[in-house]
């Protein structure tokens, strides 16, 4: 299992670490109740579990984030794309648009977007 990807609950509670970091371990358990109507206990047994995943961090009773968000969205995409449209962007695209329409703006950004990623060209 690729170390990035997160069950639904694990992707919740980092989010409240990557929203709040650096965050006390003792605020994280507040948060965690208020959010996500976790108790103490639970949210140290995800904590340890994302901690050995090397997703999170707990140094001295503070928990900041090891792997970015975006490193574990960007993980999340792909695995999507390869599973359900067997790793073909453009039937992902058809499929997410199902018929919607998009504004020139949003088809000028998507067109910039292709274009730094274009086969070949550089890339950030």
């Amino acid at each position: 299992m690729n170390h990035l990807k997160l069950a639904e609950g694990e992707y919740r509670f980092a989010r409240i670490v990557w929203e709040n970091e650096p965050l006390p371990s003792g605020r994280l358990v507040e948060l965690s109740l208020k959010e996500l109507g976790w108790k103490k206990s639970t949210t140290y047994t995800v904590l340890k579990k994302l901690v050995d995943r090397g997703i999170l961090r707990n140094e001295n009773a503070v928990v900041s984030a090891a792997v970015p968000r975006e490193a574990v969205l960007r993980e999340e995409s792909r695995s999507v794309v390869d599973r359900a449209f067997d790793g073909s962007l453009p039937s992902f695209l058809a499929h997410f648009m199902g018929g919607r329409t998009i504004s020139d703006q949003e088809a000028d950004e998507l067109k910039a977007i292709i274009d730094r990623f274009r086969e070949g060209e550089g890339h950030d």
